[in-house]
């Protein structure tokens, strides 16, 4: 039955790697995974001795038919576990996209495009680098590159050199992303996980991450299509400013920068305080005045159900999915079992994780993140730069492929950027600028990580 749930995993995890190929959602075999695996594991745990791993000791536990359903309470309560770990994270993220898709719903962001005077197309490159790993580290890296794309089409017409420019983004978003508990999905879950604080995360890989965004732009600047100045654009109507945008754009991302003072004060989960940021910018958005002819027929056009309903639920659907299948694969002890071959077969952990960031521009890298969780969970305690090293290769190493993290894939979606042609132009960028960052943290930390 084991092999039964660790085959279910496979055959639901190719079904994502080939989404695009078999033209499916990706959320539909996530969902149709977990609940499979989990079911099988059931049956398998009262039928045929499947063990349960013990999340605290990792003594396997099995099924006693003497005292039947208080034995099968020790599974039920491990499902919940996983399920409230799981939702700590989903929270957490429905939260951020709520406060984001409200900054956008008061045109916020126009005024982050104001700030972008520049014709020149070197300059052009530095500022919207700079912004992409600034913004992705407070807003995340996928929106931070949804919204630079948008600020791009109205700055540049000429589609071939955006496309440069959308390359670039992705890898400053993924860079940035990746140093910030709040700036990628994988940091989010180290550091809800209790594996990361935020001081630490911050002070170990800030200057890796910033070494992978800054070789890369560096490298490009010197290249043919950032050289000269960018046309004027034809005359088009500027994205109106409301009343309301500045307060909201501020509001919103303060809100979200202070969910991890939050958490140090309070010690409580940081969902928690990213719905305390997303109670008080809601408040505010539903008395806001945001048109100078306000009226009260208006207020639907800015109703925070509208911000609600842009929620890509479909992605929140896709995390509960994946994380709870690796959760099944954990409390088996596959996860486990795992860590101990890895241990035995290739000793250096710094060569285990640097493979983990190039699989990630393959592979999903939530379920990567996940399953490091699950392998070395009792093997490095909070803060090992282990456990920076993963944050860092995982949120990095997707910028390798366009299809390699979320930020890549909405570029490629929005600019509709060759698979091809970005392994040809960007990639060798992208590499090096992973390569470089990796270097620096072996340099300042190397040799704790080894092991």
């Amino acid at each position: 039955m084991i092999s039964l749930v660790v085959a279910i995993f496979i055959i639901g995890y190719l079904c994502i790697a080939f989404e695009h190929p078999l033209r499916l959602d990706k959320t539909a075999p996530a969902l149709l995974m977990a609940a499979l695996c989990w079911a099988v594991y059931a049956i398998g745990f009262r039928n045929s001795g499947m063990p349960l791993l013990d999340m605290n000791t990792h003594q396997e536990l099995f099924y006693d038919p003497s005292i039947g359903h208080e034995s099968f309470d020790s599974f039920l309560q491990v499902l919940l576990h996983h399920l409230g770990k799981t939702a700590e994270i989903l929270i957490f993220l429905i939260g951020a996209m709520t406060i984001v898709e409200i900054i956008d719903l008061h045109n916020g962001f126009a005024i982050i495009k104001q700030w972008v005077k520049t014709r020149n197309k070197k300059k052009l490159l530095w500022i919207v680098a700079i912004l992409a790993f600034v913004l992705s580290a407070i807003i995340d890296n996928l929106t931070a590159t949804i919204v630079l794309i948008t600020i791009l089409r109205k700055l540049i017409h000429d589609r071939p050199t955006r496309l440069w420019y959308a390359g670039l983004i992705v890898i400053a978003a993924n860079a940035g992303g990746a140093w910030s508990p709040i700036g990628d999905v994988t940091t989010t879950m180290l550091w809800i996980a209790n594996k990361t604080s935020v001081a630490l995360l911050i002070e170990h890989l800030l200057l890796p991450s910033a070494i992978c965004m800054l070789v890369p732009v560096i490298i490009a600047s010197m290249l043919p299509p950032f050289k000269g100045d960018i046309p004027e654009a034809p005359a088009n109507s500027e994205e109106e400013l409301l009343l309301s945008s500045k307060t909201i754009l501020f509001l919103g991302l303060g809100g979200i920068l202070s969910v991890p003072f939050f958490k140090t004060f309070t010690h409580l989960p940081p969902w928690v305080g990213m719905i305390l940021a997303l109670s008080i910018v809601w408040l505010v958005s539903e008395y806001v005045i945001p048109e100078r002819d306000w009226t009260h027929e208006k207020r639907r056009k800015y109703s925070v159900h509208k911000a609600l309903a842009k929620i890509e639920m479909n992605s929140i659907l896709f995390f509960l999915g994946i994380l709870m299948a690796v959760a099944a694969l954990e409390s088996i002890g596959v996860l486990f079992h795992a860590q101990e071959w890895l241990t035995e077969t290739v000793p250096n952990t710094n060569v285990v994780i640097l493979l983990l960031g190039v699989a990630s521009a393959i592979i999903d890298n939530v379920p990567l993140v996940a399953a490091s969780i699950g392998m070395y969970g009792s093997a490095f305690p909070i803060d090992h730069s282990a456990w920076h090293f993963i944050a860092y290769a995982a949120g990095t190493g997707g910028s390798m492929l366009i299809i390699g993290s979320a930020a890549g894939v909405a570029a490629m979606g929005m600019e509709r950027i060759n698979f091809i042609w970005y392994l040809k132009k960007i990639t060798w960028l992208a590499v090096l600028g992973y390569l470089a960052g990796a270097l620096v943290f072996y340099l300042m930390f190397g040799v704790h990580v080894a092991g």
